[in-house]
């Protein structure tokens, strides 16, 4: 399943060139990661009250077009991997009125408990392992 996340372009996200400044990017993957998790029912306060975390392990962007103060972005969320140990978030950033790709990026995370400690979702929490699993599915 496809998860959209629209929000619009502060000021004070740009730079002297009043384009976005490439490092808030990464706060809007992370914004729209979050949304997209509570619009599944799996909000980071349940998660981590199951004792489950899902550390960033990396991030890779590629920066197609720039976007400044007063725009609107619609950010595409989708799963693209999920092994129970390691998942990888997919993203496209759209320009909504010029409908121009200004990102195409991706998160890797990987499950853990409430210590920081690996563990694989599929056998330590199969709910919300099958929950993932499902999202995934539905990306093929």
């Amino acid at each position: 399943m496809d998860f959209t996340f629209e929000r619009n372009i502060n000021y004070y996200e740009t730079d002297r060139m009043g384009v976005v400044h490439h490092s808030n990017y990464i706060r809007f993957l992370e914004e729209a990661r979050c949304n997209w998790l509570q619009s599944i029912n799996m909000s980071f306060d349940l998660l981590e009250e199951n004792g489950v975390t899902i550390p960033v392990l990396g991030v890779n962007c590629t920066y197609k077009y720039h976007v400044t103060f007063g725009d609107t972005i619609v950010i595409k969320l989708y799963v693209k991997e999920y092994t129970g140990v390691r998942m990888t978030v997919g993203y496209e950033i759209i320009d909504k009125k010029t409908k121009k790709v200004v990102l195409i990026g991706e998160t890797k995370h990987c499950f853990t408990d409430n210590t920081l400690k690996p563990v694989n979702l599929k056998k330590y929490k199969k709910a919300f392992s099958d929950k993932f699993e499902s999202l995934l599915n539905l990306c093929l």
